[in-house]
């Protein structure tokens, strides 16, 4: 008489499912705090290891900060979806990631409109009128290759978790304004060990990483509309991340030669994004591009699971 092998859930699918969104942020920041645990230790950071990270292309975060940005957000979307969801969560997961054909204008809107609203809204900080100085040809040739090398390590570091991921979770539990929230909150707090480092710049107080992480909020909720306006087109909110880091690292202290980046940045960023997203939130009445929740529940989506 044949035996039957009784077939069992793994322990760890039983727990992601249960709490899937909560999985994926502690395994989020687990990984990425444990492999960046030496370089905020080492001389590029606190100075209690007898080593610093070698400079690439003129920065040690490409050997300090990038591993443990690829090896969290991205790998505990990996692991979750796959765990609780399986091939069709991983089909539609790698869906959004892969979403390239969405309008033309979206990619040059994104592309012109980040640059352009930082360089302009830091000219309300004092002092910054006079400081500024003209974009010359050479240094915007320079801003698509910095772009693309955004893409590729920040961008596509982070995005396939944040809002591959945990937004269309979020989004369904708690709306798009809250969850948007959690969510821009959650992804300020991950970068928090960061600012022991180099990454933080010099001088460092309590006040840069609480503006970074309020001025993430309103960044978050522009993105979430531009991702579900675009069909959830993960790309252009990479664009538009990329484009963000690439106008600092580049256009930034080039036309504001005389301002103190790491003391100002955090403040531009909150007056844009926070500007952008009270428009957004009068223009959408708080849907933030997501469609009703009528159709949201007829919506075909892979997986059932949604619990946080």
């Amino acid at each position: 008489m044949p035996t039957t092998v009784p077939t069992t859930v793994p322990a760890p699918a039983k727990l992601f499912a249960r709490r899937p969104v909560t999985a994926f942020f502690a395994l989020a920041f687990g990984l990425s705090w444990l492999f960046w645990t030496p370089y905020v230790l080492s001389r590029n950071g606190m100075g209690v290891l007898p080593f610093e990270f070698p400079a690439v292309l003129g920065t040690s975060q490409l050997l300090g900060v990038l591993p443990g940005a690829y090896l969290g957000p991205v790998t505990a979307a990996l692991l979750v979806t796959a765990l609780v969801e399986g091939r069709p969560g991983l089909r539609a997961w790698r869906g959004r990631l892969l979403r390239f054909r969405v309008g033309w204008r979206w990619y040059v809107g994104v592309a012109v409109a980040v640059p352009v609203s930082v360089l302009a809204t830091t000219l309300v900080l004092p002092g910054a009128l006079a400081a500024a100085r003209p974009v010359g040809l050479t240094l915007l040739l320079a801003y698509l290759p910095m772009l693309a090398l955004q893409i590729v390590t920040t961008a596509l570091a982070e995005e396939p978790g944040w809002r591959d991921f945990a937004l269309p979770r979020l989004q369904r539990r708690f709306g798009p304004v809250t969850g948007t929230v959690v969510l821009g909150l959650l992804w300020g707090a991950w970068h928090l060990p960061l600012f022991l480092t180099d990454w933080g710049g010099e001088d460092v107080t309590w006040v840069q990483p609480v503006v970074f992480t309020a001025a993430c909020v309103p960044l978050s909720l522009v993105m979430t509309w531009v991702f579900n306006r675009t069909g959830q087109s993960v790309p252009i909110v990479m664009l538009l991340h990329a484009g963000i880091n690439s106008t600092y690292t580049l256009l930034w202290p080039a036309v504001f030669p005389g301002l103190d980046l790491d003391g100002s940045a955090h403040v531009v960023q909150l007056i844009a994004s926070g500007a952008a997203t009270v428009v957004l939130l009068v223009a959408t009445r708080g849907r933030l591009g997501l469609g009703s929740p009528a159709a949201q529940a007829t919506r075909p989506r892979a997986g059932a699971s949604s619990g946080a």
